[in-house]
C-alpha cells in the first residue's frame, strides 16, 4: 500500500460517498538519522506522491530546519501509510522539537486507521456486499444460517471500519499547517488588522472560512483567527 497516491485517496472519499450518501518518540531521540530513503529522493517536490516520496521530501525538509514543511508531507504520508512506524515516530519528534501541541491517538483513532482511505472505502463496498448477500441467502434458504450470520457479521464489521474511516477523514479536508514562525493571526482579514495570536511553525490548525487572501483558522485551543493563505498550506490539497 507504499504506492498509493493522494489521487487515489481523494477518489477513496468520493467511492465512499456514492456507496453510502502511540507514543510520541522521546525527544532525546536523534531524529532521522536511523531511517533509510524508501525509493530514491526526489531533490524537488514531485508530481505525483506516494507515501515513500512524502516520506523522503519531509526528511529532506526536517533536516534542512524546515519543521512547517516536514510536518506537511508527514501528515501527507501518513494518510496513505498510516500504520506507518517511521512516519509517525519522526512526524512526532519533529513536532515536539518545534514545541507544537500533540494530540495521542484515541482508541477510535487506532480502529478507524486500521486501513489506509482507500482499503476502508473497498472494504466497505465488499461489505455491504457482503452484508446484502446474507442477508438474501438467509431468506430464501434455513440452510447454511451460521455461515450466513457469519457473512453478515463480517460485512457489517467492514462497514463499519469503512464508516469510522470516513468520519476520521472528514475534518482533516480542512486541516493546515502552519509553515512561517511567528505567523499572526488577525483579528480582520486585512494585511493592517491587529493581532490576535501569534502561531508556531509547523503547528497544525483547522480551517474554517476564506477571504481573498486570508483564511480563518481555530487552532486546537479554539481561539481564532485570519492568517494569510501563504502562511499555511491544506495537509490534502
Amino acid at each position: 500500500m507504499r504506492r498509493l497516491t493522494l489521487t487515489t485517496l481523494m477518489a477513496s472519499l468520493t467511492l465512499w460517498t456514492a456507496t453510502t450518501s502511540g507514543q510520541p518518540a522521546p525527544a532525546s531521540t536523534p531524529p532521522l538519522t536511523a531511517q533509510q530513503p524508501r525509493a530514491t529522493p526526489q531533490p524537488h517536490e514531485p508530481s505525483t506522491y506516494s507515501a515513500d516520496d512524502l516520506y523522503n521530501l519531509a526528511n529532506s525538509y526536517a533536516r534542512a530546519g524546515k519543521p512547517g514543511l516536514a510536518v506537511l508531507n508527514y501528515e501527507r504520508a501518513a494518510l496513505l501509510a498510516p500504520n506507518d512506524p517511521d512516519i509517525r515516530a519522526n512526524l512526532d519528534y519533529v513536532r515536539t522539537t518545534a514545541q507544537v501541541p500533540t494530540d495521542p491517538p484515541t482508541r477510535f483513532t487506532r480502529f478507524a486507521q486500521a486501513a489506509n482511505p482507500t482499503a476502508a472505502a473497498w472494504l466497505g463496498v465488499i461489505g455491504l456486499a457482503l452484508l446484502g448477500t446474507s442477508l438474501l441467502a438467509s431468506k430464501a434458504t434455513q440452510r447454511f444460517r451460521a455461515l450466513w450470520a457469519t457473512s453478515a457479521l463480517l460485512g457489517t464489521f467492514q462497514i463499519a471500519l469503512a464508516i469510522s474511516n470516513a468520519l476520521l477523514l472528514r475534518p482533516r479536508m480542512h486541516e493546515a499547517v502552519v509553515l512561517i514562525n511567528q505567523t499572526p493571526a488577525r483579528v480582520s482579514p486585512v494585511l493592517m488588522g491587529d493581532t490576535a495570536f501569534i502561531l508556531r511553525e509547523a503547528e497544525t490548525v483547522t480551517m474554517t472560512a476564506q477571504h481573498e487572501d486570508f483564511v480563518l483558522i481555530r487552532t486546537h485551543a479554539g481561539r481564532t483567527g485570519w492568517v494569510s493563505r501563504a502562511n499555511v498550506a491544506a495537509v490534502i490539497p
